[in-house]
């Protein structure tokens, strides 16, 4: 099984990672986590404004039908095709499936490489370092 872990964190723990994912791969020091990938966004509103309900019920339909083309991923979700080809734009962009080309008639078809998504929020109801001491004093 596959499955793509999606998280929210701050930004500064995005360029944390990110640094340290390019130092990682430069000491070729990175483990080999077979069948899992992880998206980071930095903000739950950045994880919201990317993965609609509609790209989500898209990205479903994708994975259990595996249709052949772009215009097929359409009709399953009964939306329209350029709506659709603009969501498999942004959902490739994301990396949460490819474009391949080569399908019936030179068709570009969408393939999730995913059985699974687990989405982990962390949301802070207050800002900064009092959260701590509001918590302590409560």
């Amino acid at each position: 099984m596959t499955t793509l872990h999606i998280t929210v964190g701050d930004r500064e723990q995005l360029r944390g990672d990110a640094l340290q994912f390019v130092r990682d791969v430069e000491a070729d020091g990175l483990d080999d986590q077979e069948g899992t990938a992880t998206l980071q966004f930095g903000t739950y509103d950045d994880l919201i404004d990317s993965l609609t309900p509609l790209r989500l019920e898209l990205v479903r339909a994708i994975a259990e039908n595996g249709p052949e083309s772009m215009r097929e991923a359409a009709r399953l979700v009964d939306r329209d095709v350029s709506d659709v080809h603009s969501d498999l734009k942004q959902l490739e962009v994301l990396g949460i499936l490819t474009l391949e080309e080569g399908g019936p008639g030179g068709a570009i078809r969408p393939l999730v490489p995913f059985d699974r998504i687990e989405v982990h929020v962390d949301y802070p109801l207050v800002d900064g370092d009092d959260a701590d001491d509001a918590r302590a004093s409560a």
